[in-house]
């Protein structure tokens, strides 16, 4: 349904994204609607630059980071929305239409909270990671696979991928393990693909490093005990422009790395940690910050000495948690202040 207002007075405009068909939903400054429209991929581009500067708001999601781009190619202010977030806006049945409103109303709401767009620099990082990531975990499987096959022979190779590297050469120049011309041609073709995995995680990782070395922002994060060179990156790659965020705790919040909370009739109750946002760069944290645990018994300054202490009290993985916390805070601290880790700090 479309309706004869001019398109000129459209002030707020929800755009529920798709592959192929998009739909619109637009309001005036009286939240009045004077627009609903379906539009092919090819014809949104070219109806959203007819438009006037306006704010439009789209649901973070696969594409929507390139949409952003092009809106604001064009002059408009575009705000990505959770989904979640969206959600308690949409009436009644879920369709397309009623996304396109409920998006419409949610971009509207003064304490709405907003994804922050990547850039095209970002998200490059971001695909390594990605790439990287999956490489990792098709050459765990690959060397899960052999240990499976082999263990069905009665040859038994410890847990651990660098036992398989180890023990796959000497396994096939054995003739004594009574294993037949095709499994050992099999073995041998899983092995090869295992060690063809270890070179692409190795290029993946020396692109990274490349990067890592000509910014700026992931040399002032290399400098926290606990965060590495994918440590660095990723938290490069996820946050970009750092005033996003208020303070270091709304970072530590966005990853997912604060208590939840479920408290009522004024009695906080907090909970273990939320584990929202990117679960990827958690991990990285969390696994830095185990790292820190490990070697705080060698140190004797104030952050080692918390850290011991915490230890001592909680255990080592809530303490890897705590740590990781505290990580994300001073990353904001450095981001924001532009300068280096120093153990006085904390």
């Amino acid at each position: 349904m479309k309706y004869n207002n001019s398109k000129n007075t459209v002030k707020a405009l929800g755009i529920d994204l798709a592959k192929q068909s998009f739909q619109l939903h637009g309001v005036d400054k009286n939240s009045i609607i004077v627009l609903t429209k379906k539009l092919t991929r090819n014809k949104l581009s070219q109806f959203v630059a007819q438009l006037p500067p306006c704010l439009i708001g789209i649901e973070a999601c696969s594409g929507s980071n390139y949409w952003v781009r092009v809106f604001e190619r064009y002059g408009h202010t575009v705000r990505m929305i959770a989904p979640q977030f969206v959600k308690p806006f949409v009436k009644s049945n879920k369709n397309d239409a009623a996304d396109a409103e409920a998006i419409c109303e949610a971009v509207q709401r003064p304490s709405m909270r907003f994804v922050p767009a990547k850039s095209v620099e970002q998200q490059d990082i971001q695909s390594l990671h990605r790439i990287r990531s999956q490489a990792v975990a098709r050459r765990t499987a690959q060397a899960n696979q052999i240990r499976g096959l082999l263990m069905e022979y009665g040859i038994i190779i410890p847990k651990g991928i660098s036992y398989v590297r180890k023990e796959i050469p000497c396994i096939l120049e054995d003739a004594s393990n009574e294993l037949t011309v095709i499994f050992r041609d099999l073995l041998d073709d899983l092995y090869n693909e295992m060690v063809h995995l270890d070179d692409r995680v190795e290029i993946l990782e020396n692109k990274l490093k490349i990067i890592c070395k000509e910014n700026e922002n992931c040399q002032r994060l290399l400098t926290i005990p606990g965060v590495g060179l994918l440590s660095a990156t990723a938290l490069v790659a996820a946050i970009g422009d750092i005033n996003v965020f208020k303070n270091g705790r709304e970072l530590a919040a966005w990853l997912g790395l604060v208590p939840r909370q479920h408290s009522t009739g004024g009695k906080p109750t907090l909970l273990g940690i939320s584990k929202r946002g990117d679960t990827y760069l958690r991990t990285l944290l969390i696994h830095g910050g185990r790292t820190v645990v490990r070697v705080a018994e060698k140190y004797q300054d104030k952050r080692n000495t918390w850290i011991k202490q915490l230890d001592t009290r909680r255990g080592k993985n809530i303490t890897a948690v705590a740590v990781a916390n505290k990580n994300a805070r001073i990353a904001w601290a450095l981001l924001t202040k532009q300068t280096t880790f120093q153990l006085g700090m904390i």
